[in-house]
């Protein structure tokens, strides 16, 4: 009887304790991590309360992640300026050491970005795989040797393909490095077999190995004519349609935040204007400014880097719509590579930086910086010279 009861009563210590450990287990990590970085309880304590107001699903990202801790700085600055404690001996101590301690990450980080080949990456490193033709996979580094060993790759979950059907395919491989940034190489699959007891393929090594970054919207190719008027009041009234003619141009590409614009002269810069075209029979109209300008003396044509500032939600689902029926099956994939790598950042504590501009498939899906295209893809996504652009019609000389 006192046996059972006994029994009884450590087991019940003991669940609790599970209980307190996995609830403090955040915490006792993060506390750690924190006297390993050289700050004391008192930091540690204020730190711990900032990853909480911030937000971070992951306290702990403070000692690795650059967005993380620059958010938690902001919020100790502007906390302190309400507060007018800013001068203080206290508050200027903490940031330096914070500002120093950014440095150091950042230099770290910098360091990791050099990599330079397959040979570096690790073991359960998680991979998306593109096997063109056969859409997209989820795999998972096994071994990294003279051959990296991947799990024989699945699409969601699901084992589509045996390990034969792979066997001398190239792919292409997307991947999210932990505290860096998304790479991507190309590799052939060698062989299949069994590694540790897992159905496994054998891909052969690479020393090109790139960087790869999503960007914020999907640009696709087009010939859409359009009508672009200077815009010169102070106040806009973004429901005014145009009656009067505009300068005539052609879009050649186009996304839900930009566009390409093709039209006689020699444009400027930082020109606030508007657009407004058709779209397979749906009315747009886009405001925004011109960022750069491309001049062709020869021909006397600029392409106009167009950034639209607003767009009407009905006008950007027409655009998105267009974009994504007209987008070859090949961007689809890397597009979805990317998001999927994206997800695998998250879930490792990461924030994925955005560089504001648009995938676009003759610019960006280019041999010496994402992946090889073959032969039969490279029409689709081949850039449009300015010999192919000068019998452009009904293109005005733009004036500004």
């Amino acid at each position: 009887m006192h046996i059972a009861i006994i029994l009884g009563i450590t087991f019940v210590v003991i669940v609790i304790a599970v209980r307190l450990f996995r609830f403090f287990s955040p915490h006792i990590k993060f506390f750690a991590s924190g006297l390993d970085q050289k700050f004391n309880v008192s930091e540690i304590n204020t730190l711990w309360k900032l990853a909480k107001m911030c937000d971070l699903e992951e306290p702990s990202s403070l000692f690795y992640s650059l967005p993380s801790l620059s958010r938690c700085i902001t919020h100790i600055i502007e906390d302190s300026q309400d507060k007018g404690t800013q001068d203080t001996p206290q508050v200027q101590e903490f940031l330096s050491k914070l500002y120093k301690y950014r440095t150091k990450i950042e230099l770290e980080s910098d360091q990791k970005k050099g990599l330079d080949s397959t040979k570096g990456l690790e073991k359960g490193q998680k991979l998306r795989i593109i096997l063109p033709g056969k859409g997209l996979h989820e795999s998972q580094i096994l071994n990294n040797g003279r051959e990296l060993i991947i799990k024989l790759p699945t699409q969601k979950g699901i084992l589509k393909l045996k390990g034969d059907d792979w066997v001398n395919q190239d792919i292409s491989v997307y991947l999210w490095r932990k505290g860096d940034a998304n790479y991507v190489f190309d590799s052939r699959v060698i062989s299949t077999s069994v590694f540790n007891g897992q159905s496994a393929l054998f891909i052969t090594q690479s020393d090109k190995i790139f960087r790869a970054q999503k960007r914020r919207s999907v640009r696709c190719e087009c010939h859409v004519p359009a009508s672009l008027y200077i815009i010169k009041d102070a106040i806009l009234n973004y429901s005014t349609v145009e009656t009067a003619p505009g300068y005539k141009c052609v879009l050649e590409d186009i996304s839900e935040d930009g566009a390409m614009i093709r039209i006689g002269g020699k444009g400027t810069s930082n020109i606030q204007i508007k657009i407004q075209f058709e779209l397979e029979g749906s009315f747009i109209l886009m405001f925004g400014i011109i960022k750069a300008v491309e001049y062709n003396a020869e021909i006397n044509q600029s392409r106009l880097h167009f950034e639209c500032t607003h767009i009407e939600p009905t006008m950007k689902n027409f655009i998105l719509s267009f974009v994504y029926k007209v987008l070859p099956e090949r961007q689809k994939e890397i597009l979805d590579a990317l998001t999927e790598t994206e997800k695998d950042a998250e879930e490792m504590g990461d924030t994925p930086s955005e560089d504001g501009e648009s995938i676009n498939s003759e610019e960006n899906i280019k041999a010496d910086n994402l992946i090889k295209i073959s032969e039969e893809n490279t029409s689709a996504a081949k850039a449009v010279t300015d010999n192919e652009i000068i019998d452009i019609p009904e293109v005005e000389e733009l004036e500004i």
